[in-house]
């Protein structure tokens, strides 16, 4: 029997169980690449197809682990039906290896490759037109995700490894990270947008302290001094919302709002003395310093306040952190007409860039399209002292992950100032 008349009898469940497969992988492009903001608008204006995407998106875990399952047992039932056929019309190895040739082309192509494509370029549209069937692969696949999830945690926990059961072992986050840097190298995804997707799955990775302002930059008012003196301080800070201390800075008595000086100030017809400024400060609100980003932007959202103060386990201050700084962790920097443009970064004439030390790792991979690892230091001047392993000095250089880092600027055991370039190319090159 010809393979050719082997493939002709198997032709309809394959193209059936190819076809199947193509959809899910559809699905699975285009939910992750969907405009968020157009379902949003489409189901307020009522349409059903962008509210089950939306609801499906609000737990996208599931749902890529619900979709990764059905479409692995739709491709592993193709091939081992095929593989079944083929070893029965051509005994021994040869069946096997046919299957495993024709399967590798067919599932790649038709159930990858093209489907994938299609998502891509018309992303919105394919989200809306697969939601319903989407919609019972996530009903019917859902529980057999959690329960692999389940196994896998079993099964490693008598090696010492314990997730919880907020850890994606089906590697959804990274699922979704892969697809956009896989668009983004392909021109299809912009730096920009591609920051933004990140720092969105980001957010539930980093805690506070990673975006915090530390302690040693924030600005504070003494709340004993006279009314003119406070808000001479307030107007210098720039701020809006500055905390208050008695005695001591770690002796955190409340926040100061400017709108709550000015309306008071109004109200008391320009009469500066008559203010009681430090009885105008809001209760502080203090959060450990363990708390994640995504945790903090929920609980600034459901209290509706914009400002706390980051503690230690031991209840010593360690840095404040506000809304914008979250988003700012998406969108990028947030400047207005006060702000500038790069703060703490200087380029330079000969392509290199001088750096303030305090300066984000994220921050600077941003602004400069860079990928200097912030796993293990958040600032600039603690990459140096990780990768180095010691406090470096003035003029020492360190040349690591593609770039050669100068010290500029030392006060006493903090590095102030680096010069970052690009290493010299050897003569080989």
């Amino acid at each position: 029997m010809s393979i050719v008349a082997v493939l002709a009898g198997l032709a309809p469940a394959l193209v059936v169980l190819l076809s199947l497969s193509g959809l899910i992988s559809a699905a699975e492009t285009s939910m992750t690449a969907a405009s968020r903001a157009r379902m949003h608008q489409l189901e307020r204006e009522g349409d059903r197809a962008a509210r089950r995407v939306n609801r499906m998106m609000a737990d996208q875990e599931k749902m890529i682990g619900a979709i990764l399952l059905s479409n692995n047992a739709i491709n592993i039932g193709a091939s081992a039906l095929a593989t079944l056929t083929l070893s029965a019309a051509f005994p021994g190895p040869v069946g096997a290896l046919l299957a495993t040739a024709v399967m590798t082309v067919l599932i790649v192509v038709f159930s990858e490759i093209l489907p994938k494509t299609l998502a891509i370029a018309r992303a919105d549209d394919v989200a809306r037109a697969l939601s319903i069937p989407t919609w019972w692969v996530v009903r019917i696949f859902g529980p057999l995700a959690n329960g692999a999830q389940w196994i896998v945690r079993r099964t490693l926990k008598p090696f010492g490894i314990n997730l919880s059961m907020e850890t994606d072992v089906l590697a959804a986050h990274e699922e979704i990270r892969g697809a956009v840097e896989y668009h983004h190298a392909e021109g299809l995804v912009e730096a920009r947008d591609r920051h933004m997707l990140g720092g969105v799955l980001d957010l539930s990775e980093m805690d506070v302290t990673q975006v915090m302002v530390h302690r040693s930059a924030i600005s504070m008012i003494d709340a004993d001094q006279p009314a003119k003196a406070l808000l001479e301080d307030l107007l210098e800070t720039g701020h809006s919302r500055v905390p208050l201390y008695r005695d001591d800075p770690e002796n955190i008595v409340g926040v100061l709002h400017a709108k709550d000086v000015l309306a008071a100030l109004a109200a008391s017809g320009g009469r500066l003395e008559a203010l009681d400024i430090p009885a105008l400060a809001r209760e502080p609100w203090f959060i450990p310093e363990t708390t994640s980003l995504k945790d903090q932007l929920a609980a600034f959202l459901k209290r509706q306040v914009h400002f706390a103060l980051v503690v230690d386990e031991y209840g010593a201050l360690r840095g404040l952190i506000t809304l914008e700084d979250i988003l700012e962790e998406i969108v990028g920097e947030i400047e207005d007409e006060h702000d500038s443009a790069l703060e703490g970064v200087r380029r330079q004439a000969d392509g290199s860039v001088v750096v303030d030390g305090w300066v984000a790792i994220r921050d600077l991979n941003r602004a400069l399209d860079w990928d200097l690892p912030d796993d293990d230091a958040v600032t600039v001047a603690g990459l140096v002292i990780h990768e180095a392993q010691t406090i470096p000095k003035v003029g020492q250089t360190w040349t690591f992950h593609g770039h050669r880092f100068q010290i500029v600027r030392r006060e006493r055991n903090r590095i102030t100032a680096l010069k970052i370039s690009a290493p010299a190319r050897s003569a080989r090159d």
